[in-house]
């Protein structure tokens, strides 16, 4: 066994892999498509050398050919000391990162349905490096823990209570290891400890969200029961109507119609008829296409609107910290997000904001603004990488003592 933590993050048809040393570098990723079809492919970052994939490959096919790889290209050399997996949905059951075993797997899979497009791919990642390093402690860093500070009057739905004492319906929250980390870096940045610091956090890539965080805590977030809820995003609507369900069902949809028009054919892609990707609706509005400029608009509205609403969960602002693809490169999209944010008197400096890359800070807010604000690169797998590590160390010397 050697000292290196992998990182797993397993998607509904492709899956990424990390792998750290001891002081929790880097070492390499890859990343497998298209998995359970015929052209599934897979890749180590930086390596031009594709890995082989059997037809229709399944995650644990992939996870095993990575791990393959990584040990014929030296980069790693034995077991390593522990395997951290993201979990989305972690319901109730989990405030933190768990080591896995038996009752572990058991309350996953009791929260597949309220991520079933996630949860079981999840558990495929688990068993099948469970099934090629038996004697690793393997660890769950759950999406939805972070957001389990939350108060009962911010993840409750205005339902009948059977529905959250029988079904478990409620506002759980995601994007929580990113957003948590944005807690702790921009205490450090501010040079303040994560218990003193309160930020509204805007994680904002495909998927986007925004979590007010109250002296290091949690305490409102924009995704509800599900990632739906909340922001525009790439493909997803954000907050509509729940009485567009009965609506589109009177024209002839169905609930699978409408789920699937809502989490693959909407946001960004819905409103510009083109894409998804920030990048090339910008280009396109340049070029006087006014459905991207209308996505542009919406997505920056939607945002601003929603930063505003995080104010009411919190009794100091610190900062607006930025992150995610789009958070982290686009000074477009948040220089328009600003311009909707007058009345709080955030202010971003055109130069900071359009570079704020030469500033270790990561400061882009002007000095008159009333808030500062900044841009934080997220980093998910690190954290997924120091918990397992944690987790395992920790489990090693309870089994000693």
């Amino acid at each position: 066994m050697d000292d290196s933590i992998l990182v797993v993050n397993c998607g509904s048809s492709s899956l990424k892999l990390a792998l750290f040393d001891h002081d929790h570098q880097k070492i390499t990723s890859a990343l497998a498509e298209r998995l359970n079809q015929s052209d599934a492919f897979a890749r180590i970052n930086g390596d031009e050398t594709p890995v082989h994939l059997p037809s229709g490959a399944s995650h644990s096919q992939a996870l095993a050919a990575l791990v393959n790889a990584f040990k014929d290209r030296a980069l790693m050399t034995g077991e390593p000391m522990a395997v951290g997996h993201r979990v989305v949905h972690g319901g109730e059951t989990f405030r933190e990162a768990s080591l896995i075993d038996d009752q572990t797997v058991s309350a996953i899979e009791a929260c597949a349905a309220l991520a079933p497009l996630h949860n079981p791919v999840n558990l495929a990642g688990i068993r099948a490096m469970q099934a090629l390093f038996p004697n690793v402690p393997q660890v769950a860093v759950f999406d939805t823990a972070y957001h389990q500070t939350l108060p009962e009057r911010a993840y409750r739905y205005a339902l009948p209570e059977r529905c959250y004492s029988d079904w478990g319906v409620r506002r759980y929250g995601f994007h929580g290891t990113s957003h948590y980390f944005m807690a702790q870096q921009a205490a450090r940045l501010l040079e303040k400890t994560p218990a003193t610091t309160s930020i509204i956090s805007a994680h904002l890539g495909n998927g986007c969200s925004i979590t007010a965080i109250q002296n290091g805590l949690s305490v409102d977030t924009s995704m509800g029961l599900t990632p739906l809820e909340g922001l525009v995003m790439g493909t997803r609507s954000g907050d509509v109507d729940p009485g567009l369900f009965d609506y589109l069902a009177s024209r002839g949809m169905s609930a699978n119609d409408v789920h699937e028009m809502l989490n693959k054919e909407s946001g960004l892609q819905g409103l510009s008829g083109q894409t998804n990707d920030m990048r090339t609706l910008c280009e396109l509005a340049d070029h006087g296409h006014e459905p991207s400029q209308l996505a542009i608009d919406v997505f920056c509205f939607r945002l601003a609107r929603y930063i505003g609403a995080m104010t009411a969960s919190l009794t100091k602002l610190d900062a607006l910290v930025f992150t995610g693809g789009i958070g982290e490169n686009s000074a477009r999209i948040r220089q328009d997000t600003a311009r909707h944010l007058r009345l709080l008197g955030i202010e971003l400096d055109p130069d900071l904001n359009q570079h704020h890359g030469r500033w270790s800070d990561g400061r882009i807010s002007s000095p008159d603004s009333c808030y500062p604000a900044l841009v934080i690169p997220t980093n998910e797998e690190l954290v997924i990488a120091r918990e397992a590590a944690r987790l395992a160390v920790a489990g090693a010397e309870h089994s000693e003592g």
